[in-house]
């Protein structure tokens, strides 16, 4: 009920500050991540590619060159990893895809060029709740091939606490958040758009240590998005 509750609060809260501000419905393109070392790189070639969907609401700042924009997205991330050599008698392949209700807070600078385009850049915060996904595994071992399926487990935890409630051995921290930078181009009412989001959240349950960058979400995405209103 807690986690419930929680969830239902920020997305009313996003979606008020929404419908008092110009509407831009949103869409795109996620190359997701997982961060390996400890400076928080990432392997490339483990890149999944997933998608997101939502709605952006901008409040202009006393001037239209600053805005606030607050938003509210379903949007997948993850990895795929490998390990030993694909194709071989022994490996393993697993694509790990969960999927979250995010909503990113951005301060956004808007440039314009000529009366109805204009460049824009802009970066903050974002905090999502993790609610659906799923993780597949394949390989052989020993030359005998397996693979399988299950949705992804998500720990009961309540963000508001020092201790995480329902961890465990493959559960995962229901809530992610982190820090995200966008960049792109108006023309009329469509938006072309590039943004970059840097987790901050350990993932995987029970562990959320501030001595490394490993395990986090890297997410870079490409949106396409329309206005409605002024």
């Amino acid at each position: 009920m807690k986690l419930k509750s929680l969830s239902l609060v920020v997305l009313l809260s996003a979606i008020t500050s929404a419908a008092m501000a110009q509407l831009e419905v949103k869409a795109g393109v996620n190359l997701a991540n997982i961060s390996t070392t400890s400076n928080g790189q990432v392997n490339d070639a483990n890149t999944l590619t997933s998608f997101h969907a939502g709605i952006v609401g901008t409040i202009p700042l006393g001037t239209k060159i600053v805005s606030l924009q607050p938003g509210v997205f379903y949007t997948g991330k993850g990895a795929k990893t490998v390990i030993g050599t694909e194709g071989s008698s022994t490996f393993s392949k697993n694509t790990f895809n969960p999927q979250y209700i995010e909503v990113p807070v951005n301060l956004v600078f808007t440039f314009p060029l000529g009366s109805t385009s204009g460049i824009f850049v802009g970066a903050g915060p974002y905090g999502a709740v993790g609610v659906a996904g799923k993780n597949k595994v394949e390989g052989n071992l020993a030359g005998v091939a397996f693979n399988g399926e299950s949705k992804i487990k998500w720990a009961n935890d309540n963000p508001t606490t020092t201790t995480e409630e329902g961890s465990g051995y493959g559960i995962m921290r229901r809530f992610d958040y982190g820090l995200n930078a966008l960049a792109g181009i108006e023309v009329q009412k469509v938006v072309l758009c590039v943004g970059y989001g840097y987790g901050l959240a350990k993932l995987q349950s029970g562990s959320n240590s501030s001595s490394n960058d490993e395990n986090k979400n890297r997410v870079l995405s490409f949106s396409l998005g329309y206005k409605f209103g002024k």
